[in-house]
């Protein structure tokens, strides 16, 4: 297993934080998506003896911006202080930002990794699907200067988030998709399982902690949702998953109640704060 502050690398997929207004008429609700400002409180939930970690809190705030006229903006931030077993305490530091246009044929990836105040990894490239058969072509130039070619099937990150909040809508219980997000200096493609549960009918939803602007969510269905990363470079087949996402799926793409599990050690995410950009409507073409 690698180290936690490895892992702690990995931006969360968009898929378990999609967010979308609830006001009518937005272009961004065409595809469940639309922008907003998120930000959640981390917590430790368990460290297995051998993991490396005592204690670990932070915070993570992630922001999607644009419609789907004109292409999604992501970024993050996610900061935690982790404290080792021998009682050294890290802050680490990760930002990212990515873009995907509407048709998703590009995407572009960028991160920076901090320990300590201190930049330790670089990462940014660009993807691009070709128009004739699919498949992607990804040109990585940090850190270090690469091309390779993903599956015509890969999803980027937004598409991922609008397909699975689809098959949720659609009453399936089992969605699998290869997913490229441009992490681990964008040499990382995942197949992707989620597990949906049953449909929460709208005002059913379990309790939930009271957060300025959630309300409304009082009024959507949602489905509890567990999200399985799985390295398709690895290859035994027997292998568990890199990492597992558990999370509470709104029918708006709202998503609550975050639990991420490492193997060694896992962690929780309680939406704290949610903001609802604004997005102007897509100009219509003469």
């Amino acid at each position: 297993m690698a180290h936690p502050t490895q892992l702690l690398r990995t931006a969360l997929p968009a898929a378990a934080l999609a967010v979308m207004a609830a006001s009518a008429g937005t272009a961004a609700e065409l595809d469940g998506l639309a922008p907003h400002r998120a930000v959640y409180d981390i917590t430790l939930d368990k460290a297995k003896s051998g993991a490396g970690v005592s204690d670990l809190s932070g915070r993570m705030v992630y922001e999607l911006t644009g419609s789907s006229c004109e292409g999604f903006t992501q970024t993050m931030r996610f900061v935690t202080r982790m404290t080792s077993s021998d009682g050294d305490a890290t802050v680490n530091d990760l930002r990212s930002s990515t873009f995907e246009d509407q048709a998703a044929t590009t995407f572009k990836f960028s991160s920076s990794q901090y320990r300590d105040d201190q930049q330790t990894e670089a990462t940014a490239g660009n993807a691009k699907r070709d128009g004739s058969d699919g498949a992607i072509k990804v040109e990585v130039t940090k850190p270090l200067k690469s091309t390779k070619t993903v599956g015509s099937k890969t999803l980027f990150p937004v598409q991922h988030s609008i397909a699975m909040l689809a098959a949720a809508r659609a009453g399936q219980s089992i969605f699998a998709a290869d997913l490229y997000d441009g992490s681990e200096k964008g040499e990382k493609v995942y197949a992707t399982t989620a597990v949906i549960g049953g449909k929460f009918a709208p005002g059913k939803t379990p309790a939930l902690p009271v957060v300025k602007n959630a309300e409304r969510l009082d009024k959507l269905a949602s489905w509890p949702v567990s999200l399985s990363y799985f390295d398709k470079n690895n290859d035994k087949s027997d292998s568990g998953p890199s990492y597992e996402l558990a999370f509470l799926f709104f029918e708006n793409g709202v998503s609550q109640r975050l639990f991420i599990d490492y193997g060694d050690f896992s962690i929780r995410g309680a939406l704290r704060d949610l903001t609802f950009l604004d997005s102007p409507p897509c100009e219509k073409k003469p």
